[in-house]
Formats: structure tokens, sequence, C-alpha cells
């Protein structure tokens, strides 16, 4: 499926999504909020997706919010916005219930949404040069595209809220040192070593992956006893899977396990 907004390609495992409006600066706009739900949708339900690499073209990584369409209606703004948020947020939750592990290479500018989006990612690399931020105060908005779980959940609360409410741009290295950016690495090696990652998770154990991604998902959420029999519910689900298997019997062969993502 061909998209207006998103360059989607899966080969080997890894699906590449790559915001692709670059003269735009890859903005959050109708068409990007639209179609992000609906590659949310043909990843989850594709079974030869085992990792997920996030990317952008052109200047920025992405403006975020399209300002000029807010501008185009604001006389009819609370409507449009809960019109749009129905496939941003959508798409937003479908990408956290992939089993798949998602990595982000983030190149010079991320601003608003998109921080929010990356910091929902798995692991996130950034090039030297990035910058991160939050506009969002600067213009009488508040978050969205789950910008105040994921936030929350790299930065600590207190850390995001100030994010947000200061309106704060952050560099690559401020970024990493506050929990949003878990690699910094060169402008001119950032897609190479985002990808060098993104393969290396796609020759993981997928269902595994999932099963943590949803229990530290629902980490700080749950009451701990909870928490606890989640974590044997699931580790006994993984107990039958054939990955499992071949992680065990690779380790008692004593050579590197082959994982099929079953």
């Amino acid at each position: 499926m061909s998209y207006e907004s998103i360059e989607l390609q899966v080969e080997d495992g890894l699906a590449r999504v790559v915001l692709n409006q670059p003269d735009l600066g890859n903005p959050f706009n109708e068409a990007f909020c639209r179609e992000w739900a609906e590659v949310a949708n043909e990843l989850s339900d594709r079974n030869d997706v085992r990792a997920v690499l996030i990317s952008g073209k052109g200047k920025f990584f992405s403006v975020g919010g399209d300002i000029a369409m807010f501008a185009r209606n604001l006389d009819v703004l609370p409507a449009r916005i809960k019109q749009w948020t129905v496939g941003l947020h959508m798409g937003v939750a479908r990408f956290a219930r992939l089993d798949a592990p998602i990595v982000a290479a983030v190149h010079a500018t991320a601003m608003g949404g998109a921080v929010g989006m990356v910091a929902g990612c798995d692991l996130v690399y950034a090039a030297r040069s990035a910058s991160f931020g939050s506009a969002y105060s600067s213009i009488g908005y508040s978050v969205d595209a789950g910008s105040s779980f994921t936030l929350s959940s790299r930065m600590g609360l207190a850390r995001a809220r100030r994010f947000v409410l200061c309106a704060e741009m952050l560099k690559a290295e401020e970024a990493a040192a506050v929990g949003l950016v878990d690699f910094v690495v060169d402008d001119e090696t950032l897609l190479a070593e985002a990808e060098k990652m993104a393969r290396r998770l796609a020759q993981g154990p997928t269902r595994a992956y999932g099963e943590i991604r949803k229990l530290f998902g629902n980490a700080m959420a749950r009451p701990f006893e909870a928490q606890l029999e989640d974590e044997a519910q699931s580790l006994a689900r993984m107990g039958g899977t054939a990955d499992a298997r071949e992680g065990i019997m690779s380790f008692v062969e004593k050579r590197k396990p082959v994982f099929r993502g079953k």
C-alpha cells in the first residue's frame, strides 16, 4: 500500500517507516494523522514484521503539529482537532501494541508530537546535531500523540512536565542525559547505526519482545502484585514458544540461537 505522507518498506523482517513530506518539514498534518493509523494497521496485520525503524526525510525529522493547518481552521478548530487525533492516536496506540520493537533515528529537529512519538519508541538514536523541542505551551496548547505518557515514562514525571511547561529545546546530549535519547551518534552514521540495531532486533525472539513491551508499558499503572502475576503468565506463555525452546537448546549446545519470531 502506498501513502502520501509516509514511506513504508518491509524487507527481511524490518519495516522502515519514513516520514515523507520533506518540503513541509514532515508535519503532523491531516494526511499524516490519517495515515499513521493506516500504517499501524498494515504493520499489525502482517506476520513478517519483526522490528520497525522510524526516520524522516529532509531538513527536519518533524516540525510537529501543522500550525498553518491550525490557522486555516481557527473557527472550527476544536472539532477538527478531534477528527485529526482519531487517526493519530489510534495509530500511536496500535504501534504500542506491536510485538516488533521500534527504533527511532532522529536527525536535525524534532518538535511537539514528534518528540512524544519518538519517546514512545523502544530505542532512540539521535544525530549529534539533533535537537528536541516542546513548543505546545508557547502557542497556548496542551500535548498530544501520547506525549504526557511517553515523555513521563522516559524522563520522569517532574522532568517531563518541566520540558513541556517551559517549552524547552534540548540538544541531543541533553536529551540523552534526561533519558529521552538512548544513543547519540555522529550525523553521518545515524541511519546506519539505528538500522544495525533494528536488524539485530529483527533477528530476535519477536513474541518475547512483544511481551516485554507490554509489561513495561503497564509497569507504572499496575499494582505490584498484579504486575508479578502478569510477569508469571507472560513467562509461562513464552515457555511454550518455538523461540524459547531454541533459546534454551542453543544455550545447552553452546551455539548462537536462530530465532524465527514464533
